[in-house]
């Protein structure tokens, strides 16, 4: 796991190509703490910076930028591959090895490089990367991103240079980083508190789409970019998976599913570093820590955060199961102190605007398991792949439910549920829930009425889910005189064709959510402490399995994750596993009222907001003060804009 930088811009010097890259590698130093390497060639002006995280192979013999072993490529690289020991083994019985030099998975991703090509070696490769190639002979630049987008990958013309990297801190080193603020992308962050690929918030800088590989020539014209190539996608996968569905029965699939967790986690356990894993109790992270400690005889570390606000506290559960299970478990409960704490650094920690709350306890556990150990895995992927989510299993009979209702009903329905605050509606339901069966089921209620009556009126199944994945519905009424780009998540002509409603949410939030929300989220909170994480649910072998296997096998009798609970249950009680879903938050609506009030004030002031020019300040402190007199709840809304407003300040 590291960090690298980068760029093409002929007629520099080179002692000021080398100080300007080693500038640009010094801003991401804490994706790679262990070591810097710097490559630079003054004939053709790309040069390469990189930070390393020794992981695999801890000797100089890993050492980046790494030259191959004939000298005609020089890569840049961030990532594992998980699978480099067989390709290692294929060369050499091959005859195409070359002599090793040591052990990393950087050496053999070079051989295999210059033995098979780039797009034969990406078929090859299983894991997360991102890199940077260059072609000494050919004096072409390849970029290349994962699969499914576990690692970050930057690039754009800034003047008379070509920019590429792990994170935008690095652009900001260079000279000709102009940072012009796309107002049209603002309008998507808005709506999905993220900014999805292959947008950035800055004018004339993008990020590769995952699965593809862009090749730029160093004769090509300037300023312009030739459009990536893909190599693999989710909606071939989608595609390919209910052409060729799974057949098997129930305890086919069970132990299907049970061997091939148990294969990618063990691949995601090789280490030369202490390495650990995320554990909150769920589904997906004790599926995970159970088959670590599978693999082997000694403790698994886990790491868990708990809050003393038992709603938001999932580390009792964390700790029944790590119990059970036998790990080395650590867990902290962290102060609303320190947790507040850790909002001034966001900005700086994810580069461009980025506001779902979750990232705030992932920033802490992160921080605590950096302390014990250099790596560790998660069970992100899970919900996106076995159907975990609630809109998965509600949204189909949600919409059954409504496509027979009038229009009008559907409106005068909505507005009955807005007529109470969803604080009073709160109190009403905890009036009557000792009365009534699964008490847990009545937590936040005003605010899901609230949000149901906002889906009421909707005219299609794909239009519900638009609502149910938007925060801001109508971004272009905040940011005024802006055209809200088109998306994956809009163009259906880049959908998978799925004719299952449920099936088709579940692939938007795989190409959308997944990585550009929850995968962006882990990846700049870790490694801004400079910890690598690894997600065995995202192994591109188990998302075709998941593809190819019946609805019925995710979505059963009202229940999400329903094959993945039945592999789960021959390493955990059920009884330590099923519970309503938490997520991973902070009360972000009570702190906005209370200790963030004043810092949010700063932010909102109205002044301020006329002065930046960016939003609709009327419609944002008309939202700002409902919500301090608690008629409503707007805390995502409200905190899309503070995370916009923060990132600016900085």
């Amino acid at each position: 796991m590291c960090g690298f930088t980068g760029f093409i811009q002929p007629g520099l010097g080179e002692e000021r190509g080398r100080d300007i890259l080693s500038a640009m590698a010094v801003a991401i130093e804490h994706r790679g703490p262990d070591d810097m390497g710097i490559w630079f060639d003054p004939d053709t002006g790309a040069g390469f910076g990189h930070r390393r995280l020794a992981i695999v192979d801890l000797s100089a013999q890993g050492h980046q930028p790494m030259l191959s072993a004939t000298g005609r490529y020089v890569l840049s690289y961030n990532g594992e591959v998980y699978n480099f020991q067989q390709i290692r083994k294929e060369l050499e019985e091959d005859g195409l090895a070359p002599i090793w030099k040591g052990h990393s998975d950087t050496e053999v991703l070079l051989a295999a490089i210059e033995a098979w090509g780039v797009q034969e070696t990406l078929l090859q490769m299983t894991g997360m990367f991102a890199f940077s190639l260059w072609d000494r002979e050919k004096r072409v630049l390849t970029l290349a991103r994962d699969r499914i987008g576990e690692k970050p990958l930057y690039f754009g013309w800034q003047g008379d240079a070509f920019l590429f990297g792990s994170e935008l801190k690095a652009f900001k080193s260079h000279p000709a980083f102009k940072g012009e603020i796309d107002r049209n992308v603002l309008t998507l962050f808005l709506r999905y508190n993220y900014i999805p690929a292959p947008f950035s918030i800055y004018k004339d800088v993008q990020k590769l789409e995952p699965g593809t590989f862009l090749q730029f020539s160093l004769n090509g014209e300037k300023g312009t970019i030739p459009a990536p190539h893909a190599y693999w996608s989710v909606r071939s996968a989608a595609e390919e998976g209910r052409s060729t569905p799974f057949t098997g029965t129930d305890a086919e699939a069970i132990e299907s599913l049970d061997t091939l967790l148990r294969q990618t986690i063990s691949n995601k356990m090789i280490s030369d570093v202490p390495l650990g894993a995320f554990l909150s109790g769920g589904i997906d992270s004790s599926m995970v820590v159970a088959l670590m400690q599978a693999e082997q005889t000694a403790s698994v570390r886990t790491f868990s955060i708990g809050f003393h606000e038992s709603t938001y506290n999932e580390a009792v559960h964390a700790s029944a199961v790590a119990n059970h299970l036998q790990t080395e478990h650590t867990e902290l409960y962290v102060t609303p102190e320190q947790t507040l704490a850790v909002i001034p650094k966001l900005p700086h920690i994810y580069d461009e605007p980025f506001a779902d709350s979750s990232q705030i306890p992932t920033f802490l556990l992160s921080q605590m398991t950096r302390e014990h150990v250099t790596v560790a895995l998660s069970g992100d992927g899970g919900d996106e792949l076995f159907g975990g989510y609630n809109r998965y299993f509600l949204g189909r009979s949600l919409w059954n439910r409504l496509k027979w209702m009038p229009k009008w009903s559907r409106h005068v329905a909505a507005s009955s549920l807005c007529l109470l605050s969803p604080q009073t509606l709160d109190r009403l339901f905890a009036s009557v829930a000792p009365m009534l069966p699964q008490k847990a089921q009545f937590r936040m209620v005003g605010d899901r009425l609230h949000k149901l009556a906002g889906i009421l009126p909707v005219g299609s199944p794909e239009e519900m889910y638009n609502r149910l994945i938007s925060q801001w519905l109508h971004p272009e009424t905040m940011v005024p005189g802006t055209c809200e780009p088109s998306t994956i998540m809009t163009d259906r002509s880049l959908w998978a064709d799925l004719s299952d409603f449920t099936e088709l949410m579940m692939f938007l939030d795989q190409v959308g959510y997944l990585p550009g929300d929850i995968l962006t989220k882990v990846d700049r909170a870790s490694m801004a402490v400079s910890l690598e994480t690894r997600v065995p649910f995202l192994d591109h072998q188990l998302i075709e399995f998941a593809w190819r296997l019946p609805l019925t096998m995710k979505v059963r009798d009202g229940q999400g994750k329903w094959l993945l609970r039945q592999v789960l249950y021959k390493y955990v009680p059920k009884e330590m596993i099923e519970r309503p879903k938490m997520g991973f938050g902070v009360p972000i609506d009570s702190w906005l009222r209370g200790p963030l009030r004043e810092w949010a004030e700063e932010l909102l002031d109205e002044s301020r907001l006329q002065r930046d020019g960016y939003f609709n300040t009327d419609l944002i402190r008309k939202r700002w003060d409902e919500h301090l007199s608690g008629i409503r709840n707007w805390q995502y809304h409200l905190w899309t804009v503070l995370m916009f407003q923060a990132w600016l300040e900085r």
